[in-house]
């Protein structure tokens, strides 16, 4: 059973047509690369996956299960989440705060109610395990690198044991080790069986690590297909309108 089909989705806003029957599968552990110039939908098709949006036209599953979401925690308990490309991390916070932000344990002692830091740090370690992340719980994120912050965001979305992952733009403005680091927490994702939609520009990144790949082009899907059948000089053609479809 697929894990996220769209069927005829469609988005207008106004006289503007951003997505036009658009129909899409996603399996579980698999992740799709997505791919389209500015303007092409991607945004789009994303924040109506998250719960921001409602499709104009088209239905929308979750594991053979059709859901409606009125907004982003609709979303989040059908096991959706997020990583924004500014990954929304407050800097001043240690790794573990970051993770638990807005969802922080509490304990009680007779009337009064405090957050349990200690489990925070435990829970948040186990997590940075998993992701075999050298990111510490105590540790500022201010003083991170970006693959450590990516880190962070990736473990936060594990907390609510998500079926779903989008990642927006995750290698934009890092290193090369570090592009390494986050490609490979991105493998880690789809190991676990969680299906992950990396949307990206760049092309060495999605053919590194995606086993297939979606291109839009003005809000309709003009390729979806294998990575190892596609190439970068063909995703290029689809994205520009060289090449119609494939």
């Amino acid at each position: 059973m697929s894990r996220l089909v769209f069927s005829g989705i469609s988005k207008n806003f106004g006289a503007i047509q951003a997505l036009s029957d658009v129909s899409l599968s996603i399996e579980p552990g698999e992740v799709l690369g997505l791919m389209g110039d500015n303007g092409a939908g991607k945004s789009t098709l994303v924040k109506i996956i998250a719960g921001n949006f409602r499709p104009s036209a088209g239905e929308l599953s979750i594991d053979g299960k059709s859901v409606v979401f009125h907004r982003p925690i609709d979303a989040q308990r059908e096991g959706v989440e997020m990583v924004y490309q500014d990954l929304a991390l407050a800097d001043n916070l240690s790794a573990a705060s970051n993770v638990f932000l807005g969802r922080e344990p509490l304990r009680r002692f007779g009337p009064i109610r405090y957050i349990d830091y200690k489990r925070m740090n435990t829970v948040s370690a186990e997590l940075f395990k998993q992701l075999k992340s050298e990111t510490r719980p105590r540790q500022l994120v201010r003083r991170m690198s970006g693959g450590q912050r990516q880190a962070v965001a990736i473990a936060r979305t594990l907390l609510s044991e998500p079926k779903i992952v989008m990642m927006d733009e995750p290698t934009a403005a890092i290193s090369v080790r570090q592009v390494a680091e986050v490609l490979d927490l991105i493998r880690r994702l789809r190991d676990r069986g969680i299906s992950v939609i990396l949307i990206s520009h760049r092309m060495p990144d999605i053919f590194s690590v995606s086993d297939n790949i979606a291109v839009l082009r003005r809000g309709r899907l003009v390729c979806r297909k294998p990575v190892g059948a596609s190439s970068p000089e063909e995703v290029t053609g689809l994205i520009t309108g060289a090449i119609d479809a494939a």
